[in-house]
């Protein structure tokens, strides 16, 4: 399966005011990168974490540092993948502006995005319509740049828009419907990325969101 997507582990905290945390979080995040070149995957996907009790200012730039620590001598062939958050509190990454200043910062080439529906929602993007989606994805073109949004991860959410809580639920049955992921799968530049679904429940739940999304895209007239 090409391309294979890896997601770190849920300790990592890039962010973190605890030195040993941040330490400890760019060794495993090395590792990980070498697993994934080992195994031939393409990419790594892991969140930032939050920046704790320090200023974001602060929090960013040491966050960049171990970032820099962790590209350099990244393998060939693997890239490391930026997950946006749901926006709570001290959460890094919850802003397009904020995932941008990421990549422009580093302008490492092995450096991309992954855009959670859920959490953009969440962190107040209202991707909900045809119009909310384009205005979206020009801001995403702006201040990151669509060719450095490597993948996605479709859930659907029952969170108030701007609750800044990480919940996921069925596609077309959360506040960003069905509008919302016909606008995403109508769009064409966007035909090529790769698209994960992390919607809760057991198989039979999987089998219904994975039929869901394949309708939708087929309706919009895109291979899945």
């Amino acid at each position: 399966m090409d391309p294979a997507v890896i997601h770190t582990s849920y300790l990592i905290n890039l962010a973190s005011d605890d030195e040993k945390i941040a330490a400890g979080s760019v060794r495993l995040l090395r590792k990980e990168l070498e697993v994934a070149a080992a195994g031939e995957i393409r990419y790594v996907n892991t969140h930032l974490g939050s920046y704790g009790t320090r200023p974001r200012h602060e929090g960013f730039a040491n966050a960049c540092r171990l970032l820099e620590n962790a590209l350099d001598g990244i393998p060939p062939g693997v890239e490391l993948v930026l997950e946006n958050s749901a926006g709570a509190g001290q959460l890094c990454g919850g802003t397009l502006d904020e995932l941008g200043d990421f990549i422009k910062t580093l302008g490492h080439p092995q450096l991309g995005i992954c855009i959670d529906t859920a959490h953009a929602w969440a962190a107040g993007y209202e991707i909900n319509t045809q119009r909310g989606v384009d205005g979206f994805l020009y801001e995403a073109a702006e201040k990151i740049g669509l060719d450095r949004i490597r993948m996605f991860h479709f859930n659907d959410t029952q969170v108030p828009l701007g609750g800044n809580r990480d919940r996921h639920y069925h596609i077309g049955e959360g506040n960003i419907g069905f509008e919302g992921f016909r606008a995403l799968a109508a769009r064409p530049e966007l035909h090529d990325r790769t698209a994960i679904l992390e919607t809760p429940g057991d198989d039979a739940d999987d089998i219904r969101n994975m039929q869901t999304i394949r309708a939708i895209f087929k309706g919009v007239g895109a291979a899945v």
